[in-house]
């Protein structure tokens, strides 16, 4: 385990560090996902068919809502590390806020994303 885990203080800027690193493992197996429904697209309808019933099931839909959820932090983080390269943000309350606006954001865009979805009938 990395001693800084222990020598420093749990804060919000933190956890946003570990949660881009955890978003990029989310992105890989979001796209994993889609490579096996391509797969399953070319071996045929039956195949197809069965990977869109499990995608499809309760835990599927949980798996690519928090993928969602990820994909869309990792965008507002991303836009959060631009301004910190440009030297902007790093005050100790700008940092908190704009971590706190990234979380906000990935799980709000996913609901509204998956809201949009149900709504239009694909889900």
């Amino acid at each position: 385990m990395s001693p800084h885990l222990q020598v420093w203080r749990w804060h919000i800027t933190m956890a946003t560090s570990i949660l881009h690193r955890a978003s990029i493992f989310a992105l890989y197996l979001g796209l994993l996902l889609l490579a096996g429904w391509l797969v399953a697209l070319a071996a045929g309808p039956d195949a197809s068919a069965t990977y869109e019933g499990v995608v499809g099931s309760l835990l599927g839909r949980i798996v690519l809502f928090g993928i969602s959820v990820m994909l869309f932090f990792n965008m507002a983080y991303n836009v959060r590390q631009a301004f910190w390269d440009l030297g902007y943000g790093f005050e100790l309350k700008t940092a908190e806020a704009t971590a706190w606006a990234s979380i906000a954001f990935g799980i709000v865009a996913a609901i509204a994303l998956w809201a949009g979805l149900a709504i239009r009938g694909v889900l």
